[in-house]
């Protein structure tokens, strides 16, 4: 018998029948279970998509999909004013499990204050495969609005490899000097590749 008092324990197969009330041994957890070997096309699957696999219909596939935006939502919720930012490693840790698996760049901006607590996580732009379209506007907006002394710029790489563009070099050093004329430090700009991150600061990049 499974016991369900430590579900960090339960296998995918465990997990996914449980959300989803079905018998492990069935076919429809065992055809989600044989998704669940590339993450990535379950989290930006469509309801419709889903419902293309045997044994799934549009109920399924909407408690699935609800139960990933859960998570989802729970990864993007730091701890306001309570975690602080160290180090590169310490924005990976906030958001590599969110934004590993996005199929387009997202490009945010980490505000924090005076003792590099962090204020909020801010999306700033979702653009393409390959880039996203991002204005200082945009980016020192939320910044000023929320009295933020510093900030860290965050985007991911779709392709899994976090080697920075030569785009990605310019719009870094084109928002430090924006972020220099406002008081506002730009203190790093970490880019999320597939388990990987690159920092531009320690990369000497900016």
């Amino acid at each position: 018998m499974t016991n369900y008092d430590n579900l960090q324990y339960l296998s995918n197969l465990e997990l996914l029948s449980l959300t989803l009330r079905e018998r492990p041994d069935s076919p429809v957890a065992s055809n989600l279970n044989n998704l669940m070997e590339h993450p990535e096309q379950l989290i930006n699957s469509t309801v419709e998509e889903l419902t293309n696999i045997q044994g799934v219909g549009k109920k399924k596939a909407l408690q699935l999909k609800a139960t990933v935006e859960l998570g989802r939502r729970l990864y993007q919720a730091p701890p306001k004013g309570k975690t602080i930012i160290k180090g590169p490693m310490d924005v990976s840790d906030l958001v590599q499990a969110q934004m590993r698996y996005l199929d387009r760049e997202h490009f945010k901006a980490i505000l924090l204050n005076r003792k590099n607590g962090i204020l909020s996580v801010e999306t700033i732009s979702i653009g393409t495969l390959t880039s996203s379209m991002v204005h200082p506007r945009e980016v020192f907006k939320p910044a000023i609005r929320k009295n933020a002394a510093s900030v860290i710029l965050v985007h991911n790489h779709p392709s899994g490899d976090p080697t920075p563009s030569r785009e990605d070099i310019e719009i870094t050093k084109r928002l430090s000097e924006c972020g220099q004329l406002l008081g506002i430090e730009v203190l790093d700009h970490i880019i999320i590749g597939d388990g990987s991150w690159n920092s531009l600061k320690t990369s000497g990049l900016f």
